[in-house]
């Protein structure tokens, strides 16, 4: 009689983290609810020539027609964070543009073989010396926040950066942590950043020069922390890779990044040179045109589309190859342009509910009254959770700078002391938030699920707000007693 063959065991069904799309999505929903509870209101507003924007002014919230918003409204919003028809202005159909025309630069640029040949050459220069990449980008990236905000055009560089990171030894966390976390603690110091402190500090009346000694200490303790922190990850990472937060995803993100851990040999060729110095001036000249053309969205999506369209050509890809390579690549990245309009979606919701100013408004008279030091303190947790609903620093800081810095005369806090607050507070959850499409869209990009990025982090984002807390309260004691 043949033997029966036990049935296994079946085994229990392990939790699967929603993906970025169900979060944002499910968020949507919550701020749908939201404006069924909270009682709608308005601050009046007027116009700024300085700012170029409506600023709210303090002292004249009054409530007014509630607007809840329903299943439609839901089902809309996805579509009006892309273009709201009802501003007729544009939301987010610029970022994901942008996003898709990376996508098909790059997609161009690999089929050349040129990025794989200088991966291979560069591992084989750097060979024991790789770690030394982290600080040395890290400071690059925060160079870019501290001076001019550098976040949506931080998604050009996720897909170069992370089959490096991969090659390296590393992994794809290790490099969106690079670039996040560079960028984003830049930001977090800003100095001056036109769309963080010069912004804020022009909407709170004083000088943005103020509070910049402050500012740099910030900027530097918190630097030297979150370098510390991915270095010491990486090394792990790269002496045992199963402690990898994505170690079951290596061979996935090893194949879909073209590991250069494989014996083949790639020669680099003359023309491969060519094609990489050609790739970094595109890069370079995105910078000088956001940092000093007055660039944005659009102009920089038309210089990888022509960029791109150049080095097919000079890559000898033929009609046929460019285009397949360039659509394929711009495919590629289609999910992160989604997630784009999704997380813009949040924000559509709040504002035709008209509950954005509300909970301004409750921010504005929780503050009344407080200790100096409790006020500032309290005043940046009234701008972390204010920057949940608003990522944008700029939107932010027009937002609740006009209402809540007038505030700090009454509790005798320097208002260059307010704007330092919001602007922490701003880049601090801006490393974590879903609501931002710049992290939403670079975790998509560099193929790290939202949960593990959460795990990943929080251990800084706790160091963070310790030293940033710290430094406020110092900063309100030397400032000394209000007179």
């Amino acid at each position: 009689m043949a033997a029966t063959v036990p049935t296994p065991p079946e085994q229990p069904t392990r939790f699967n983290f929603p993906t970025a799309y169900t979060i944002l999505l499910a968020l949507i929903v919550l701020v749908a609810a939201m404006t069924w509870i909270i009682p709608a209101g308005k601050y009046e507003r007027v116009a700024s020539e300085l700012l170029g924007k409506e600023i709210p002014i303090a002292g004249t919230y009054a409530p007014t027609d509630a607007n809840p918003q329903g299943f439609f409204d839901v089902i809309l919003a996805p579509i009006a964070g892309f273009y709201d028809p009802a501003s007729n202005t544009a939301n987010a159909i610029d970022v994901a543009l942008f996003v898709l025309m990376i996508g098909g630069f790059i997609g161009v640029v690999t089929a050349t073989g040129s990025i794989d040949a200088g991966i291979k050459r560069a591992m084989t220069k750097l060979k024991g010396r790789e770690k030394w990449m982290i600080p040395i980008l890290m400071g690059l990236f925060a160079l870019g926040g501290t001076t001019e905000g550098m976040a949506e055009e931080t998604l050009a560089f996720y897909i170069l950066l992370t089959p490096v990171m991969i090659a390296a030894g590393y992994d794809s966390l290790t490099a969106a942590a690079v670039i996040m976390l560079g960028a984003g603690i830049g930001v977090l110091g800003s100095t001056v950043n036109a769309f963080s402190t010069v912004i804020a500090s022009n909407a709170a009346g004083v000088p943005f020069t103020d509070g910049l000694m402050l500012r740099l200490a910030i900027l530097s303790v918190a630097f030297a922390v979150t370098v510390a922190y991915v270095m010491r990850y990486a090394a792990r990472v790269k002496a045992n890779p199963s402690t990898s937060l994505v170690f079951d995803r290596k061979a996935e993100n090893e194949a879909h990044f073209g590991s250069t851990a494989q014996s083949a040999e790639t020669d680099f060729t003359r023309l491969h040179k060519i094609i990489l110095v050609l790739a970094a001036i595109t890069f370079a000249v995105m910078i000088w045109g956001v940092s000093l053309g007055g660039w944005w969205m659009a102009e920089m999506s038309g210089l990888f589309l022509f960029a791109g369209i150049g080095i097919g050509v000079i890559g000898r890809l033929g009609e046929k190859g460019l285009t397949e390579a360039f659509v394929g690549g711009a495919r590629d990245l289609l999910g992160v342009a989604l997630i784009i309009g999704l997380a813009r979606g949040i924000v559509v919701i709040m504002d035709a509910g008209h509950i954005t100013d509300t909970i301004l408004h409750w921010a504005e008279a929780s503050i009344a009254g407080l200790n100096r030091i409790v006020f500032i303190n309290v005043m940046y947790w009234i701008e972390v959770v204010l920057s949940f609903f608003v990522p944008s620093t700029s939107g932010l800081a027009v937002l609740s700078m006009p209402i809540l810095a007038p505030v700090g005369d009454f509790a005798g806090v320097e208002r260059s002391l307010i704007v330092t607050a919001f602007q922490s507070a701003a880049g601090l959850v801006n490393l974590v938030t879903p609501t931002s499409a710049v992290v939403m869209g670079g975790l998509a990009i560099a193929r790290v699920p939202y949960d593990r990025w959460l795990r990943f982090i929080w251990p800084v984002l706790l160091v963070l707000t310790i030293i940033i807390m710290a430094a406020l309260s110092l900063g309100v004691l030397l400032q000394g007693t209000p007179t």
